[in-house]
C-alpha cells in the first residue's frame, strides 16, 4: 500500500494542469496519516513533497506539503531501532530533518556553522581516520602535546582537547577559538585549519536549517495550475533580449541572514561554493525572476578575489524553497557558467530557470558569451553523463568549439532525425564532454572566444618568470610593480598587473588607453567587480591583447 500511494503521488510531478478539484489535496491528507518504516520510502516521500512545495498546484497543496515535511524528524525517529540510516546521508537526499551528515568542510564554513548551530555541529571523532594531522596545529595551543604527538602512535587528541577546553564548550568551538586567537591573516588561518581535514557531523534534528524546513520568507505563492514550462518552450536568444528583471540591493542588515540561509542550504547538500564561503556582504542583490523564483547573487570581497576573472555566485529559490545555485567567472564579455539545479527539482522548469539566470547576468554584468566547462557536461563527472547534461545545453543552442566534437554532434543529431527515440550511448556522451561549449548571445562576436583559456595567461606569466627572473616570483612582482607605475601610474603587483606586463606594446598605447587600463586595474582591486567588467568591455585594445594571449598562450613566448 505505501508504494502504491507513493506511485500516485509521484504522478503529480508531471501532471500539472486542470484536474479534479481537491484530488491531490485528498491524496496528501491520506498519506499524512500513513507510517513509512523503510528509509527508501521516507526519502521518496520527502523529495516528492519538497517538489510539490516548490511547484504547488494550490495554496492548500503547499500548506499540506509543509505540514508533512515538518513532521519528518518524528517520522525518522519512528523508524525501527538499529536500522541502517546511511541512505539518508547520500548527497542526493542529505539534510532531511531528523538525520545527520558528516563531511570535511572549509574553515569559513566550519566557523559559520559552529557559530549558528553550536549544539548541532561537532567534530566527528568516530570518522576521523587521520587525526594525526591535528598534531602540527594543536601543538600551537598545547605545548606539552609535543611530549606525545611526535613520538607516540595513536595519540588521543580527543582527550587532549577535552582536558584543555572549558566546561560547556564543544571540541570544535574550542579549536576554532584557539585558531582565531593566532596572529595570522584570514588566508593563513584558513589554510592551517584545512590542513587538519577535520570531519564534522551536523545533526539536523527538527531544525529549520534542514532541507525539510528551510524556507526563504516569500510574500506570495506562485501556483502551477497549468503545465510546467519545458525545454521546447524556452528560447535562450529570446530570453536574453527580454525586458530587464527587477533588481534591488539587499540592505546590509538583511544580507547576513540571506547569506547564512544560503550557506545552510548548500552545506546540507555537501556543497561548498567559493562565493558562499567568501561572500561580499556589502553587495548582495535580489532579482525577481517571475513564476515564484527569487535569485540572490553577490561577488566576493577584494581579499578573496580571483586574480583575473570577476566572480559572482547566487542561489535561486522557488516559492521560498532553495532550488539550486549558479556561479559565474567572467572576463570582458565572456562568462563561464556553472549551473546546478538540486536533484529534487530536476523535473521542474530547468531550462526556463537556466535561461532566466543568464538573462539576469547579461543585464547586470554585460556578458554576452556564455561558456560551459567540460566538467559540467560530463568530463570526469558521471552524474552529468547520466543526466545527459550535454544535450540539455545543446538543445538550448550551445555549440562545441572543438571541430571533432562538432562533427560528432552533427552525426548524432542526424541519427536523431533519422530514428526518433535514438539516444546517444554513454561512450558518446563522454566523448561529447571532452571540450568547452559556448552560446553567443545578441551582440557577441562569433568565434572570438572559441580558443581562449584563462589558464593560458597564467602559463604565459609562469614562462616569463622562469626565463627572465630565474623562477623567482618576488623579482617578477617587483618588475610588474615598476612597469605598472611607469606606464599606468599605479602601484600594483596583482595578478592582473602581471598579465598586463606581458602586453608587448603597452608602453606605446595612447595615454587615454593607458589611463583606461589603470581604471580597470583599480576596479579589480577594490569596489564592485561588475564595474571592473564594464570597464574591460569598453577597452577594445586591452580585450584584443587578452584574447591573443589567452588563445595562444605560452606559445607566444617560445
Amino acid at each position: 500500500m505505501p508504494d502504491q500511494l507513493l506511485d500516485r503521488l509521484d504522478q503529480w510531478k508531471s501532471r500539472f494542469g486542470p484536474a479534479p478539484a481537491g484530488q491531490l489535496e485528498r491524496l496528501l491528507a491520506a498519506i499524512a496519516g500513513r507510517r513509512f518504516r523503510v528509509p527508501g520510502e521516507l526519502i521518496r516521500l520527502h523529495e516528492t513533497l519538497l517538489f510539490l512545495r516548490a511547484y504547488p498546484l494550490s495554496p492548500q497543496v503547499a500548506r499540506l506539503a509543509d505540514q508533512m515535511l515538518s513532521s519528518f524528524a518524528g517520522r525518522i525517529a519512528g523508524l525501527p531501532a538499529g536500522g541502517d540510516l546511511s541512505p539518508f546521508e547520500e548527497p542526493e537526499v542529505s539534510g532531511i530533518a531528523g538525520t545527520s551528515l558528516s563531511a570535511v568542510f572549509s574553515y569559513e564554513v566550519a566557523r559559520r556553522l559552529a557559530a549558528r548551530h553550536p549544539r548541532s555541529v561537532e567534530i566527528a571523532w568516530d570518522r576521523y581516520q587521520e587525526a594525526d594531522k591535528l598534531g602540527p596545529t594543536i601543538r600551537r595551543f598545547l605545548p606539552l602535546v609535543d611530549e606525545d604527538w611526535p613520538v607516540e602512535a595513536h595519540v588521543p587528541f580527543r582527550e587532549w582537547i577535552a582536558a584543555a577546553r572549558p566546561r560547556g564548550r564543544s571540541d570544535l568551538a574550542w579549536l576554532l577559538a584557539r585558531l582565531a586567537a593566532l596572529p595570522l591573516g584570514p588566508r593563513e588561518r584558513a589554510e592551517l585549519y584545512e590542513r587538519m581535514e577535520v570531519p564534522l557531523t551536523w545533526r539536523m534534528g527538527g531544525h529549520r536549517a534542514s532541507r525539510s524546513r528551510l524556507r526563504l520568507p516569500a510574500r506570495s505563492l506562485f501556483c502551477h495550475s497549468e503545465p510546467l514550462l519545458r525545454r521546447g518552450d524556452v528560447s535562450l536568444e529570446r530570453e536574453l533580449e527580454s525586458p530587464p528583471l527587477a533588481v534591488r540591493r539587499v540592505p546590509r542588515r538583511d544580507a547576513r541572514k540571506i547569506l547564512d540561509l544560503i550557506l545552510d542550504a548548500s552545506t546540507a547538500r555537501y556543497r561548498e561554493l567559493y562565493g558562499f564561503s567568501h561572500p561580499d556582504e556589502a553587495g548582495v542583490y535580489h532579482a525577481d525572476a517571475g513564476r515564484g523564483v527569487a535569485i540572490f547573487f553577490f561577488g566576493v570581497p577584494p581579499a578573496w578575489r580571483l586574480p583575473l576573472r570577476a566572480y559572482h555566485a547566487g542561489m535561486f529559490f522557488k516559492n521560498g524553497v532553495p532550488a539550486g545555485y549558479v556561479e559565474l567567472l567572467s572576463l570582458f564579455e565572456r562568462a563561464e557558467v556553472g549551473f546546478n539545479l538540486y536533484y529534487t527539482f530536476r523535473e521542474g522548469e530547468s531550462a526556463w530557470l537556466f535561461a532566466r539566470t543568464l538573462r539576469l547576468f547579461r543585464q547586470v554584468l554585460g556578458v554576452t558569451c556564455f561558456s560551459v566547462d567540460p566538467y559540467q557536461i560530463g568530463l570526469e563527472n558521471p552524474e552529468a553523463v547520466d543526466s545527459g547534461a550535454f544535450w540539455f545545453y545543446r538543445k538550448l543552442g550551445f555549440r562545441p568549439v572543438d571541430p571533432q566534437i562538432a562533427a560528432l554532434v552533427e552525426r548524432e543529431e542526424r541519427r536523431m532525425r533519422q530514428a526518433p527515440g535514438y539516444r546517444s550511448t554513454r561512450r558518446t556522451l563522454e566523448r561529447l564532454a571532452q571540450g568547452y561549449i559556448l552560446f553567443e548571445g545578441p551582440g557577441a562576436a562569433p568565434g572570438a572566444w572559441d580558443n581562449f583559456r584563462v589558464r593560458n595567461l597564467g602559463l604565459a606569466v609562469g614562462r616569463v618568470m622562469a626565463r627572465q627572473f630565474a623562477g623567482d616570483p618576488e623579482r617578477l612582482r617587483s618588475a610588474a610593480r615598476s612597469q605598472a607605475a611607469r606606464t599606468l601610474g599605479i602601484d600594483s603587483s596583482s595578478g592582473l598587473a602581471l598579465v598586463l606586463g606581458l602586453v608587448p606594446d603597452l608602453a606605446h598605447w595612447s595615454r587615454e588607453e593607458q589611463l583606461a587600463a589603470a581604471q580597470v586595474l583599480q576596479a579589480k582591486e577594490r569596489g564592485d567587480e561588475g564595474r571592473y567588467l564594464r570597464l574591460m568591455q569598453r577597452h577594445a585594445h586591452l580585450r584584443a591583447a587578452f584574447l591573443e594571449m589567452g588563445s595562444h598562450g605560452p606559445a607566444l613566448l617560445r
